[in-house]
């Protein structure tokens, strides 16, 4: 499970335990702006309508997801550059291995 998935559970487990409306509203639209930024998604606009403390969360969610799903990108290559392990490259439709010139 990638860590957006992970954070976006945690959120839903915040917002089962929150004891206000607007805390339960803040947790949604945190998980929410994750979900988007897992999906390449942007609603950001919709969020303005809200009041300014849900849509700061909505952004956080987002902004946070995006860094999550990037920090993902860059850190799959160098765990198969360490560990040996193949890493598929869709471009290419084979498997590169660390070392591989081809």
């Amino acid at each position: 499970m990638n860590p957006v998935n992970i954070r976006i559970e945690w959120c839903q487990r915040q917002s089962a335990q929150a004891r206000t409306e607007p805390e339960v509203d803040g947790w949604r639209a945190e998980a929410d702006g994750l979900r988007d930024a897992l999906m390449d998604s942007d609603h950001t606009d919709d969020y303005r309508l809200c009041p300014p403390a849900i849509f700061e969360r909505y952004v956080l969610g987002f902004q946070d997801g995006t860094v999550l799903l990037r920090a993902a990108r860059v850190g799959h290559p160098i765990h198969a550059a360490i560990t040996g392990t193949p890493q598929f490259s869709p471009l290419m439709e084979r498997d590169i291995l660390p070392g591989d010139d081809r």
